[in-house]
């Protein structure tokens, strides 16, 4: 847990835990989409900088027509790891907006907040994928191949549009691996140092929320009650994220991911047994609370009709020494000292 040391008549007294929590408006329900208008409406804003993934594109046609004369400007080419070049070709054409809508996935999301960043307009977000960027005030931007990540409670929509009629077009695997995404805030929340009851919890209900509706939704794609509970506990795993430092597994998403260009939600899908099976001895509140879910998660993980090794996505195994070097060199918070042997023998097993 987050301690802080606190003084008393100039005495030092016991540590405190701390937790917080960001203020937002969460809408959820099939259908929630159609109140993006009246949200815009509530934020006095009349200049929409609509961002949307090209998957996204008809939810995007949709809402552009809904907000009729409120859309002035939209931009469909959001990338992955948010590329500051990307971001600047945005600003390009967001000039005069007073809010931003975001469709899509964590790319969409992730620009809207680099949009923000500059321009200090409040945010909505509708996610049509698991990622979970839309709940937290974290962003990671790339320049020349290095992925650098900030936080800060000014990034973090203040809206968040969770309808589950909008996951429904998914394909089979990018709701497996986007749904694993999710998972891994959840399962990297309960060994976080600054972990708090409350995060336990969410993890925990995340965790059994993902694991029981994952394989209802790919088994029935059709059903949006079981997407329903899908998205709500991504919702649950997406605040653990928001509260609590993420360790190895992200570590190693976001240094993979930036540097080779990797597709988020495949790189977070096949780490996580990996990652899951290296830190879980050195935790005991994790390993309490999901040792049982080992095998189910690495079956989903395999499962995966893609990419499922870091081979297979394109890494050089001559270079997994030196990814091992980068993230032994500024360790995320870990329960597992991170050595470069031992991160390399990581690397080579998802490899």
């Amino acid at each position: 847990m987050r301690q802080v040391p606190r003084e008393m008549d100039g005495r030092e007294v016991p540590m405190v835990t701390v937790h917080e929590t960001l203020a937002v408006r969460v809408l959820l329900g099939s259908g929630a989409r159609s109140a993006v208008p009246e949200e815009v409406a509530r934020l006095s804003a009349r200049r929409v900088f609509l961002v949307v993934t090209p998957s996204a594109s008809a939810a995007g046609d949709e809402l552009a027509g809904a907000l009729g004369p409120l859309l002035g400007a939209r931009f469909d080419r959001p990338a992955p790891h948010t590329p500051v070049a990307v971001t600047d070709a945005a600003m390009a054409t967001a000039a005069g907006a007073d809010c931003v809508v975001a469709v899509g996935g964590g790319s969409a999301i992730g620009l809207s907040k680099a949009i923000a960043a500059r321009t200090g307009v409040p945010q909505i977000a509708v996610p049509t994928t698991y990622a979970g960027s839309e709940a937290t005030p974290v962003l990671g931007e790339t320049s020349d191949g290095v992925k650098t990540t900030r936080r800060d409670p000014a990034l973090a929509p203040g809206v968040i549009v969770y309808d589950p009629d909008l996951t429904v077009t998914m394909p089979a695997g990018l709701t497996r691996t986007s749904a694993l995404n999710a998972l891994a805030h959840a399962v990297e929340a309960l060994w976080a140092p600054n972990a708090t009851p409350v995060t336990d919890a969410l993890a925990t209900e995340a965790v059994a929320g993902i694991l029981q509706s994952l394989p209802e939704v790919l088994a029935s794609p059709a059903e949006t009650a079981p997407r329903a509970r899908l998205q709500s506990a991504s919702w649950l795993a997406a605040l653990c994220l928001s509260q609590v430092r993420m360790g190895l597994h992200h570590q190693l998403a976001h240094v993979l991911g930036g540097t080779y260009g990797l597709p988020h939600a495949e790189l977070h899908s096949l780490l996580l047994p990996h990652v899951l099976a290296f830190n879980l001895p050195h935790s005991e509140t994790a390993r309490t609370r999901l040792a049982h879910t080992i095998e189910p998660i690495r079956r989903l993980s395999q499962a995966y009709d893609g990419p499922t090794t870091l081979s297979a996505l394109g890494v050089p195994y001559a270079d997994l020494p030196s990814v091992a070097e980068r993230v032994a060199a500024s360790p995320y918070p870990n329960p597992r000292e991170l050595t470069v042997p031992d991160v390399t023998a990581l690397l080579e097993a998802a490899w």
